[in-house]
């Protein structure tokens, strides 16, 4: 989504280096590359292996031009050193999780299926969704539900979650939500089990934590006039972008726009997922 806008905005040059921290499927990484000259280099991040097969699959036109790494944006600087990039033109993160995540890899992202509570971006480490839910204390649930999902019923649907362990399937936290939440408060637009969903990835994946390091990285790893572009999908992820972004500002950084690029109304109706999306960009000045 916003790939027209991140490609005007972070403008491949004609040569140097891209660094697309959340490669997915491969989907920007494409449109910078088909914008780019011959000379302009692509290296691709991603802590989904699945993700990167198929990513790998879509830039095979662009041969030896592209270089994808199984590794999470929060580890930038290491993974730019192993591929001798001390700087960058562009530098790219797209936050939240894809549709073939959502509807296809098997993980319990969705509300809409019946899977395993797994929801790791990188299946090959950490705690699963399920674990998470069946540890953590009753307020320990509640702030994460609240915090990261801005979900008023929170107290209510970390009492029910706890009452119903253990856990085990996406259907056992759809059940718990939707007894929590009286019917007459379940949002209009949203499933009710929406803020909920989202909360629990974003805790199990420690996705805060991951764009703040990953936020500590990328400026220094700028070219001079080169740009960061961030999409995020959260209110508390686009006030962590928009706070870092200000910050910089005394050390030689500026936000392009004063306001975040939003997707057109046509964007959103052809892919609904993306109405929350914002794109804040930063450049260094010098």
């Amino acid at each position: 989504m916003l790939v027209d806008e991140v490609v005007f905005l972070l403008r491949p040059r004609d040569e140097g280096w891209v660094i697309d921290g959340t490669v997915g499927m491969g989907g920007h990484a494409e449109a910078i590359m088909s914008a780019s000259g011959d000379s302009v280099r692509l290296l691709g991040l991603d802590a989904d292996p699945a993700a990167l097969s198929q990513a790998r699959e879509r830039l095979v036109p662009f041969g030896d031009r592209v270089a994808l790494a199984h590794s999470s944006f929060d580890r930038l600087e290491g993974a730019a050193a192993a591929h001798g990039i001390s700087r960058a033109r562009a530098i790219l993160l797209d936050l939240g999780v894809s549709s073939w995540q959502l509807e296809q890899s098997g993980r319990g992202f969705s509300f809409q299926g019946d899977e395993p509570l797994d929801m790791r971006l990188d299946p090959t480490s950490g705690d699963t969704a399920a674990a998470l839910l069946n540890r953590l204390p009753e307020p320990e649930l509640a702030r994460i539900i609240f915090e990261y999902g801005e979900e008023p019923h929170s107290r209510r649907i970390a009492r029910a979650i706890v009452r119903r362990r253990p856990l085990t399937r996406t259907g056992d936290l759809v059940a718990a939500v939707r007894g929590a939440v009286p019917r007459a408060a379940w949002p209009r637009r949203l499933h009710v089990a929406t803020r909920t969903f989202q909360a629990v990835r974003m805790a199990v994946n420690d996705e805060p934590g991951a764009l703040r390091n990953a936020l500590a990285q990328a400026p220094a790893l700028l070219a001079a006039g080169g740009r960061l572009g961030v999409i995020s999908f959260h209110s508390g992820e686009d006030r962590i972008v928009k706070q870092t972004f200000r910050a910089l500002e005394p050390a030689g950084f500026a936000e392009l726009e004063p306001s975040p690029r939003q997707p057109s109304d046509d964007e959103v109706r052809a892919n609904p997922r993306a109405r929350s999306a914002k794109l804040r960009v930063l450049e260094r000045l010098s």
